[in-house]
Parts: C-alpha cells; sequence; structure tokens
C-alpha cells in the first residue's frame, strides 16, 4: 500500500516553471514505478510522464518533452516534476501515481494515486 500527497501547483503565466512534489508513505516506494498525469476539466486523464524504479528510465507525454522533468529520491521517497516553459495548455490537476509497468500511459496500469494539483497557467 502506498500513499501519495502532491504538492507544488499553483498559478503561473505562461513561459513561467513549477516544481509539483509527491510524497509517499510506506517503505515500497522504491519497488514502485511512478508517473505523472494530468486531468484538465471535461478531459480525459493523460500521461505525462514516468519514471523507472530506479531513476534511470524517464519516459514522456510529446507534447511536454523537453519542458518537463521528472525524477525520484528513493531516499527521501519522492517525485518530482519539474515544469519549464509553461503553456496555457498545460493546464489541469496533476495526479501522482504509483503502479508495477515502468513506462505505461495507461492510467488503469497503475494502482496508487494522489489526490491531485492544480496548475493552471495564464496567457
Amino acid at each position: 500500500q502506498v500513499q501519495l500527497i502532491e504538492s507544488g501547483g499553483g498559478l503561473v503565466q505562461a513561459g513561467g516553471s513549477l516544481r509539483l512534489s509527491c510524497a509517499a508513505s510506506g517503505r515500497t516506494f522504491s519497488t514502485y514505478a511512478m508517473a505523472w498525469f494530468r486531468q484538465a476539466p471535461g478531459k480525459e486523464r493523460d500521461f505525462v510522464a514516468g519514471i523507472s524504479l530506479n531513476g534511470g528510465r524517464t519516459f514522456y507525454a510529446n507534447s511536454v518533452k523537453g519542458r518537463f522533468t521528472i525524477s525520484r529520491d528513493n531516499a527521501k521517497n519522492m517525485l518530482y516534476l519539474q515544469l519549464n516553459s509553461l503553456k496555457p495548455e498545460d493546464t489541469a490537476v496533476y495526479f501522482c501515481t504509483a503502479g508495477l509497468y515502468e513506462g505505461t500511459r495507461l492510467s488503469s496500469n497503475y494502482n496508487f494515486w494522489g489526490q491531485g494539483t492544480q496548475v493552471t497557467v495564464s496567457s
């Protein structure tokens, strides 16, 4: 069982940056592949970025590649998402999630979810 709590969202102007954090409970954090998804109003929950168990491999949606960076610190049970060059279309609730399959982009493959943190990008 893993409990996930996101933080770091907020309101930012286009071109700005944010850093999202996800704190995980439990001693098994390092045994889970981790990912970030996002959901805009009226839209599906979409894959943003994923990271392997040891952080050695990362995966990104085409829409954020080169602008967002996912990372993890297994010693601290923390997952991060650095968001740079933000665009209004990045506005969404961002969710941290844990699962067993590295890099999978299907939300149904993830077992545990946080409550989400709102990111709003103004033009």
